[in-house]
């Protein structure tokens, strides 16, 4: 993937400079909001940039009352709160592009990022996250970067 995104950035670069900067930077936040729109859908729908899905969530332990049938519900989505455009923040500028979470949400995204331990409460023991990734270039996003650069410099 990295080599795809060097072609893409070697490809691109030379025609990129011959921009204004004010047109760079238009161009820059328009594909920054496509790349944060296509990582929100693909972190909705629960899957890695290379199309497979996210490892599930453990099952949690929890103590029941005596007596009491308690019926398992199924476990909501993961991360739809760190999706928001409130916590996915875009940075552009004429001469690049950071798409990124921000504070304590950098924190959470990173340990499932990579894979990370870290403690799910103030009294929990450390636990391994499964690798999540949260950010990342699909084929789909390297079109798509492809597709704007060459429709803004055909116009």
């Amino acid at each position: 993937m990295t080599d795809d995104l060097s072609a893409l950035e070697d490809w691109a670069g030379a025609l990129l400079t011959k921009l204004q900067p004010k047109e760079r930077r238009q161009l820059n936040t328009s594909i920054a909001r496509e790349l944060r729109r296509s990582q929100q859908q693909r972190i909705a729908a629960q899957r890695n940039p290379d199309g497979t899905a996210y490892a599930p969530r453990k099952a949690r332990e929890l103590r029941q009352k005596q007596g009491r049938i308690k019926r398992k519900r199924k476990a909501a989505p993961m991360f739809t709160k760190l999706r928001q455009a409130r916590y996915l923040k875009v940075q552009s500028t004429a001469n690049s592009i950071a798409i990124g979470f921000l504070g304590r949400t950098a924190r959470i995204a990173r340990v499932h990022q990579y894979g990370l331990r870290d403690s799910p409460g103030k009294t929990s023991p450390d636990t391994r996250y499964d690798r999540r990734e949260l950010l990342g270039f699909s084929s789909s996003d390297l079109d798509m970067i492809r597709d704007s650069l060459l429709n803004h410099l055909t116009r």
